[in-house]
């Protein structure tokens, strides 16, 4: 008999799992696919962190697979190669997964696959993930369908005695399967967040259990939202949780506490996060270029020497270069942190954000294509219909590191510094450079400067009519008018 094939991309759990409770359901011989595909593999956005995540989510889906006697067939290869030696040796029914917000990249992979499916008579079904519509031309409906998608009940599938559930490989998938991965993915760090469904689950345990009771007070903090944010990013990203089902134990502890201010943030980010991924969905083109199209012509020309010292975190500027240290080595830092980071790079060094773009991605352990590209152009200020927010580096550290604590963990150079100097050690005066340790360069650029030009160069763009008509295109596209009091295109804001 042939087998259904559920195909695991971004959707590595077992629970709330459509694709695998229609394949359970088919009642045919049941393989579970995960590819690690050359062309991702390859790909400058990922990493290691990011393979050893996935690594780590699949070894835990095995652990928990055994009672049901099967295991997930893990190749190295392209889809399309994977699904023919797979046909060719043990027969496909079908193909079941879940749709894919991806980079150009996996949305060209899938139309190879779809056409190989066709050519063969293989079905594949497709279901929606988080929910997000694929096909939208407006937002009209959009928030009362996504709430619609989260109160439904999980889709948990059955499981039941299989036949055949793991299939002898021939030669030709022999030489596919993945047996031992890289010792770097199986080799764990204590500076990254486990991968898996248990470790989500642990993760959103503790959060709803006691570090989320400081969440609304504690998410600018560059230091403290590292222990009362939620952490579920990467988890959602690469599908360890679904977010029906954060939604759905959010609404069941929400009462238990007085938290109500934190639930309430809480729940406005997860409906944020899908916000940006359906608005990607419906205007992928964004990955490449700016979203406003008002914006293409602005001169940005590239500084190699400023791109290189804000990617190893030498700018001069002490949180700043924390930030980028911290993601370096962790593969998180809070979204505040993101965003000065982003703006830094775009307003006060003058770089286009597409240069960041891969850099970035490949720190991020929470990648996630559908927020990253909507992210960047909106923190770069390009969209023509956000706030644009031009951050002052030395502003934010005073404000959410008052006491240095998080400078001092990843800028170890100023922890000889006096403490008025720790957050603008350019401004030691003659007497006071000779006695501080050297290693710490000087500010790359001056940040009261560039935000005056990075200021008038925006609002000059700003005003312009080919970006307010685009402005007027993306908000009638992404927005849902009736729930907006006024145009975000006048909003301004400094940071």
């Amino acid at each position: 008999m042939k087998a259904s094939v559920v195909w695991l991309k971004r959707d590595l759990r077992l629970e709330d799992h459509q694709p695998l409770c229609e394949a359970l359901d088919s009642e045919r011989p049941l393989v579970l696919l995960y590819c690690f595909e050359p062309m991702l593999l390859e790909d400058q956005r990922y990493s290691e962190r990011h393979w050893r995540f996935v690594t780590q989510s699949l070894q835990c889906m095995n652990r928990s697979l055994r009672a049901n006697n099967i295991r997930i067939m893990v190749l190295q290869a392209d889809m399309v190669s994977a699904l023919e030696a797979l046909h060719d040796e043990i027969g496909i029914a079908a193909v079941y997964s879940h749709e894919e917000t991806g980079v150009d990249l996996t949305y060209q992979r899938d139309i190879e696959v779809a056409a190989w499916l066709d050519k063969n008579g293989i079905a594949w079904h497709e279901h929606p993930s988080n929910g997000i519509e694929r096909g939208r031309s407006n937002r009209s409906g959009w928030n009362q369908r996504w709430q619609t998608v989260m109160e439904s009940s999980l889709a948990q599938p059955q499981w039941r005695a299989l036949e055949a559930p793991w299939p002898v490989p021939g030669d030709r998938l022999d030489r596919l399967l993945l047996r031992e991965p890289p010792a770097s993915w199986l080799e764990p760090d204590r500076n990254f967040q486990g991968g898996g469904p248990a470790a989500a689950q642990a993760c959103l345990d503790s959060f709803f259990g006691h570090r989320g009771e400081a969440y609304a007070r504690s998410v600018s903090s560059p230091d403290l939202s590292r222990t009362h944010c939620s952490r579920l990013s990467p988890y959602l990203a690469w599908g360890n949780l679904s977010i029906r089902q954060v939604y759905q134990a959010l609404e069941k502890c929400r009462h238990r506490y007085h938290w109500e201010r934190a639930m309430q943030a809480f729940e406005s980010r997860l409906h944020w996060h899908c916000h940006f991924i359906q608005k990607f969905e419906s205007e992928c083109r964004m990955e490449f270029e700016d979203i406003n199209r008002g914006f293409l012509d602005m001169p940005r020309p590239t500084n190699a020497s400023a791109q290189a010292a804000w990617r190893s975190g030498h700018t001069g500027y002490p949180l700043i270069d924390a930030s980028m240290r911290c993601l370096q080595h962790t593969g998180y830092i809070n979204f505040r942190s993101r965003a000065m980071l982003v703006s830094f790079f775009c307003h006060h060094l003058w770089q286009h954000w597409r240069d960041a773009a891969n850099h970035l991605a490949s720190l991020f352990l929470d990648f996630e294509p559908g927020i990253h590209y909507a992210q960047l152009q909106m923190q770069a200020g390009v969209t023509g219909t956000n706030t644009v927010r031009i951050y002052n580096p030395v502003k934010q550290s005073m404000e959410h590191d008052p006491d240095a604590a998080f400078i001092l963990e990843w800028v170890p150079e100023l922890r000889g510094y006096p403490e008025h100097l720790q957050h603008t050690p350019w401004e030691a005066n003659p007497m006071e450079k000779m006695m501080l340790p050297e290693g710490y360069p000087e500010p790359i650029v001056n940040c009261s400067e560039t935000y005056g030009l990075a200021r008038d160069r925006l609002w000059a763009m700003k005003d312009s009519e080919y970006v307010q008509l685009e402005a007027e295109r993306i908000l009638n596209r992404h927005v849902q008018r009736q729930s907006r009091s006024q145009h975000p295109a006048r909003q301004w804001r400094v940071r």
